[in-house]
């Protein structure tokens, strides 16, 4: 007897983010001082009152099963959320609640592919994008922001893209890994393509909150009934209230789209962790105070990362603005030679940093920019300092 594996599973590529940010966390329990950049996670802590929110709902004996697709008091609460920031109403029947932000676009794919379906991703992406679609038998089709553009879409392209396999497009706004987001104007130019084709549009909203220099997020899905109709807007818990371990993501959609991923989810996982979800509740609905202590420390930490940055040689950066990452173009460096050989690639950049300077970034060829890098700034200014000293020393010994 032969046994085999599942072929989709194996075409599946590892995460290249959290592979570094493994082996970083590999180097620094072996005592070496690693600065790491890699992944995007917050390092404050979840806000006092949602842990003590957590821990009453394990005093209170708040473990058990819950609705598969959420508790009604979180449900309630996004709904709020949503009509509050959002300009969106989603009714709590229209509220999934699940295992994370990932889970949630996985749910959604799910739900909304059939094989073959095409599904349009604007480069640079997140690298789960095109994996996730994979999983759920869809086909990613990649359109191309250019730098001139903040590494944005226009319409244009959106329109020239779309096939008559053409479901769905996936629009993140703030950008990982670029911090760009879009504008109103450039919103509503999408929203028309979109609803000409009668494609669904992804709508991942993880990074709305962490918005910067006046810069204001708008849902897509706020623009009128007929784009509202077709989007399915995701977002979660994670980065704006450094809840990235509770795991803990939503989306607002159809009641029709709801029902399904709410039927899927119950078979995939059951209902979200009840502990995450009751304190979710405190953060959503309890004091802000710390969104926005921690949101200002951000602008300080990009403002004093871009500013250096962008005065280093052999790379270039544009000022993101939202999200906490800065996505470096490193073309002129990787065609330069170190250690008398030619780097050749953003990979092996980041293996020389992280080899020889203890520090380590995300080479971006699985974002869809094989020349670039990205930072993240969800780490204290001392470590940035610390780590833009030794990327700095390293670009200086460039040939």
């Amino acid at each position: 007897m032969s046994l085999t594996l599942s072929k989709k599973a194996q075409a599946v590529k590892p995460s290249s983010t959290l592979a570094i940010t493994a082996k970083a966390k590999e180097l620094k329990s072996n005592g070496i001082d690693v600065v790491g950049f890699g992944a995007g996670e917050p390092d404050f802590n979840t806000p006092k009152n949602v842990c003590q929110a957590a821990v009453k709902a394990i005093e209170t004996g708040f473990t058990k099963y819950t609705p598969a697709s959420g508790t009604n008091e979180l449900k309630a609460a996004i709904s709020k959320k949503f009509r509050d920031f959002n300009n969106l109403e989603y009714a709590p029947n229209q509220i999934v609640v699940s295992n994370g932000g990932k889970h949630a676009l996985s749910n959604i794919f799910d739900v909304i592919l059939n094989p073959g379906d095409e599904v349009i991703i604007p480069s640079p992406y997140w690298l789960s994008y095109p994996e996730m679609v994979k999983l759920s038998d869809g086909v990613p089709v990649f359109i191309t922001g250019t730098k001139e553009n903040g590494y944005k879409i226009t319409a244009k392209q959106l329109e020239d893209a779309i096939t008559d396999k053409t479901k769905a497009f996936i629009l993140n706004s703030p950008s990982n890994p670029t911090g760009m987001v879009y504008t109103k104007k450039e919103l509503e130019a999408i929203a028309q393509v979109i609803v000409k084709h009668d494609i669904y549009c992804v709508a991942d909203e993880m990074y709305e909150y962490l918005t910067y220099d006046g810069q204001k997020h708008i849902s897509i899905a706020s623009l009128g009934e007929e784009i509202y109709k077709r989007t399915i807007t995701c977002s979660g818990l994670s980065k704006s209230y450094a809840m990235t371990g509770w795991r803990i993501g939503y989306t607002g959609s159809s009641v029709e789209i709801a029902k399904l991923m709410g039927a899927v989810q119950s078979h995939a996982t059951s209902n979200p962790n009840s502990i995450a979800q009751f304190a979710s509740v405190e953060a959503l609905m309890g004091p802000q105070d710390t969104v926005t202590e921690m949101k200002a420390e951000y602008v300080k930490r990009r403002d004093y990362m871009y500013d250096r940055v962008s005065k280093m040689p052999h790379v270039d950066v544009i000022k993101p603005q939202g999200a906490f990452y800065l996505f470096i173009d490193v073309e002129e460096a990787v065609n330069m030679s170190y250690k008398g050989e030619k780097l050749g690639s953003a990979a092996k950049l980041a293996t020389a940093l992280l080899d020889d300077y203890a520090v380590a970034v995300i080479p971006c060829a699985d974002f869809g920019f094989p020349n670039h890098i990205r930072l993240s700034y969800a780490i204290n200014i001392e470590q940035i300092g610390k780590g833009l000293d030794r990327i700095e020393k390293f670009l200086l010994e460039l040939k």
